[in-house]
């Protein structure tokens, strides 16, 4: 897997470090390989706090980190897989110990046959243990056990940390804020991606498969270097459109049906994670058009409110303010508009929040700093979202059927900066011109063709 210079993964490593405390120690593992039939495994996916301090794509690993005392300096240590040729020729290269402190600019590295002595020796003494509780049961059972191990043993000179905190809390905050070389990893996933999205309107027509367009996306992501989705696509036709995490993809689309398009390439560890939806067969019925600008409508309420200081509540308000609204225009809602609001009426049609963080996770990790329900954390250049409005009405409302089985969502990511935002998906059209412009230039190509 791509990843980016090594001299920022030490950088992080420091930054984590200067933030622990002396006399502390944080261990951090790796993701294992997970069985998906028999002796096959799922395509390995590293842990996303060990990837972010190593740029290690290795399963089995562990990271330990120990900060500057006065009579010690600051040590980082990897505990890898040994190299071996025959499981090499079987499964895949190994980096192995010896490699590791050069490609990894960590301060050692160890086989992780000499684990067992060596965790005690560095675990020994320190007073506080960092690590993320409750990820792993493996990577419990083996700190438990060290930690027994040290508390009964005093007469050999072995003493257990008195103090456990959880890392996540130090790193979930250094996340947030992306450094340059991911937000360049970021622009990139935003534009293979919204490349992927423009590849589907174009190869969209009137019966295609759900899992045609999805293959469609696919190849554009590894085609571009990222070999595999951020998350599970979601490709969505007329009615499977309103089911809001639908990822079987297996329906062929009507003609007349609006298709949504859930999808987002991951790169070198980093996701993308955009929402078009368009009509199968590039024109808009005139309800699908009027649900739609409305949702369009709120996206672009909702940017104005994306800045340092705000927060997620009030681009969420902003929203809701206009699809509210525009409900009660199209009679889909009846009433006042600002009690439909107090009494969150628009959560029978748009049932999900305004957005998220997003970074190594498509769901990435951060505070929303939750007061009464609002997410009140004040937003800050370097943190990167997505903004996401939708509605989805199925054909068990009690509305004109003209809106059954239309479910539309439009999403974007967005870094905030000094003073406002920098949309890094802002390449795949979502004006209804555009859509459909793109659309009929591409039926017009393939007919040529013809």
């Amino acid at each position: 897997m791509k990843s980016l210079p090594i001299d920022v993964y030490a950088q992080r490593r420091q930054r984590l470090l200067s933030q622990m405390g002396e006399h502390s120690i944080a261990i951090l593992p790796a993701a294992q390989e997970l069985t998906r039939s028999r002796d096959t495994e799922y395509a390995f996916r590293q842990d996303s706090y060990f990837y972010y301090l190593s740029g290690f794509n290795e399963p089995d690993a562990w990271l330990v980190l120990k900060p500057a005392t006065a009579t010690e300096v600051e040590q980082s240590i990897l505990f890898c897989r040994d190299k071996d040729r025959f499981a090499e020729i079987w499964q895949g290269r190994r980096l192995g110990a010896e490699n590791a402190v050069q490609q990894l600019a960590v301060d050692h590295a160890y086989a992780l046959s000499e684990m067992p002595e060596k965790l005690r020796e560095l675990v020994s003494g320190t007073q506080t243990l960092w690590y993320a509780q409750g990820t792993y049961p493996a990577c419990d059972e083996r700190i438990s056990a060290l930690l027994n191990e040290l508390r009964n043993n005093p007469k050999k000179g072995l003493a257990a940390p008195t103090q456990q905190h959880d890392i996540r809390v130090l790193l979930d905050e250094m996340r947030l804020i992306k450094d340059a070389a991911e937000l360049d990893v970021m622009r990139q996933a935003g534009e293979i991606s919204a490349q992927a999205h423009c590849r589907a309107m174009q190869s969209s027509h009137a019966g295609v498969g759900e899992y045609q367009l999805e293959a469609e996306i696919h190849y554009h992501f590894a085609r571009n270097g990222a070999r595999f989705p951020a998350y599970s696509s979601i490709v969505g036709g007329g009615a499977n459109a309103c089911i809001l995490h639908y990822t079987e993809n297996q329906d062929a689309i009507a003609n007349d049906e609006l298709v949504l398009i859930d999808a987002g390439c991951e790169l070198a560890g980093y996701a993308a994670d955009i929402t078009r939806t368009f009509p199968v067969n590039g024109v808009f019925t005139e309800p699908q058009r009027q649900l739609y600008q409305l949702v369009l409508d709120a996206q672009y309420a909702a940017f104005k409110q994306v800045k340092p200081g705000s927060n997620f509540h009030a681009v969420n308000q902003a929203a809701i303010a206009v699809i509210v609204k525009g409900l009660v225009d199209l009679g889909i809602l009846s009433g006042d508009i600002n009690t439909l609001i107090e009494q969150n009426a628009q959560r029978a049609y748009f049932m999900h929040g305004i957005g998220h963080w997003l970074g190594l996770d498509v769901h990435d990790v951060g505070d929303y700093q939750r007061i009464d329900g609002r997410q009140t954390r004040a937003f800050e250049p370097g943190m990167v979202l997505t903004i996401e409005p939708g509605i989805y009405i199925d054909d068990t409302a009690d509305v004109d059927p003209k809106w059954h089985n239309i479910g539309i969502r439009i999403e974007d990511n967005l870094l905030i900066t000094e003073n406002g935002y920098e949309n890094f998906t802002a390449q795949v059209p979502k004006e209804i011109a555009d859509i459909e412009s793109l659309m009929a230039n591409a039926h017009a190509a393939a007919e040529t063709e013809i």
